[in-house]
């Protein structure tokens, strides 16, 4: 497969991950949903994740996530130029994911009469005031250790199960129902960016720069960390 045809891939990918998270949380917030809103934003991201990585997996490899390209790249499994080239196709189907949103949800409201993409920030993950930077970059990397540990389990290893992206998709699930309403859970930077952009370019998410470093930080530490004990010490070596 060339390049270019990776590079697609991975924006696709991305792309299916932040168009039907994003548009979750935004129909969740419309119909003014509780608990069961957060249910269904949870399965509506891993039933897509499962899609995207499936998808895109025997193209590019399907990262669909910067952590997940860094801690590729980390591990000797990318080039460096090709993981900025992965990353930078990333943001950019994340991108495009925010703006069809936006132009989806522009001028519904919520019951009380404010606009959906403010009320939710246009479905871009964000931690709650009691939640310290600190506190949601640890948070986040937790998250994302499960993430990537999942990743290196059931697509990286020889050893994995055949299941394609199902099990990445689940331990999606499983991390928004448990840091969903904390930060989010973005575990993503670039489902953050995407949407983020937007939605701060647009005025409906003032705090997006004052937290989006958070969303860089977090999911690659935690990415990374998992990727080198996975890849260190899990991982089968071959034998001369």
């Amino acid at each position: 497969m060339n390049s270019m045809g990776k590079l697609v891939a991975e924006a696709w990918g991305t792309f299916i991950l932040c168009f039907i998270g994003a548009g979750a949380i935004c129909l969740a917030t419309l119909k003014g949903a509780g608990y069961e809103g957060l249910l269904a934003i949870a399965v509506a991201h891993g039933i897509a994740l499962s899609v995207a990585v499936s998808a895109t997996m025997n193209v590019s490899g399907g990262h669909v996530n910067p952590a997940v390209t860094v801690a590729m790249l980390v591990t000797r499994r990318i080039s460096a130029g090709d993981a900025i080239a992965y990353i930078i196709a990333q943001c950019a189907g994340a991108t495009v994911a925010g703006i069809l949103i936006l132009m989806i949800f522009k001028g519904m409201t919520t019951a009380d009469g404010t606009e959906v993409a403010k009320a939710c920030n246009l479905g871009t993950p964000v931690h709650i005031d009691s939640v310290s930077m600190g506190k949601a970059i640890l948070i986040e990397a937790c998250l994302t250790f499960l993430l990537l540990t999942a990743v290196f389990g059931t697509a990286v290893d020889p050893r994995a199960p055949k299941i394609g992206g199902f099990g990445i998709g689940l331990i999606i699930c499983a991390d928004i129902l448990v840091g969903g309403p904390l930060t989010g859970a973005a575990m993503n930077p670039a489902r953050t960016f995407g949407p983020g952009i937007v939605a701060a370019l647009t005025g409906n998410l003032p705090q997006f720069w004052s937290q989006h470093l958070v969303y860089w930080v977090g999911p690659i530490l935690g990415g990374v960390a998992a990727a080198l004990i996975y890849d260190g010490f899990i991982m089968e070596k071959k034998r001369a």
